[in-house]
């Protein structure tokens, strides 16, 4: 049902240097780039999966993190979580909850939070 979720920047080449480390991480990377006024970049595997699109808002405005907002990617393995999350942190990233079950551990619950160099919050997570 998602094609792509969107998260604003104020300086589009620290977030592509930063998403083109991370996103490499689990084999995603730039599939469309449209270089406008907004500079924007899609993330992903392939065009007809769904997508992170990351840009200067379309408005002119600075870009600010929404309150409550988060997009979350779903990873292959706890694995994968822990060296995902790692990585945000080592390229600057802000811990915002290390990996590990959340809620009932029979559940499989495996998240970990960070937020990009923009203060946008991420989550990554396998659930089994």
């Amino acid at each position: 049902m998602i094609g792509y979720a969107t998260l604003g920047t104020n300086d589009p080449d620290r977030a592509k240097a930063f998403y083109d480390a991370l996103l490499s991480e689990i084999g995603a990377k730039r599939v469309m780039e449209l270089p406008d006024a907004r500079d924007m970049v899609f993330y992903g595997f392939a065009m007809d999966k769904p997508m992170l699109a990351i840009t200067r808002p379309y408005d002119g405005s600075r870009a600010t993190p929404g309150n409550g907002g988060m997009i979350a990617l779903a990873l292959k393995s706890r694995e994968d979580v822990d060296r995902v999350h790692a990585k945000a942190v080592a390229l600057g990233a802000a811990d915002e909850g290390a990996p590990g079950l959340r809620g009932a551990a029979e559940l499989g619950y495996y998240f970990a939070y960070f937020r990009d160099l923009d203060g946008n919050k991420l989550a990554v997570f396998r659930i089994g």
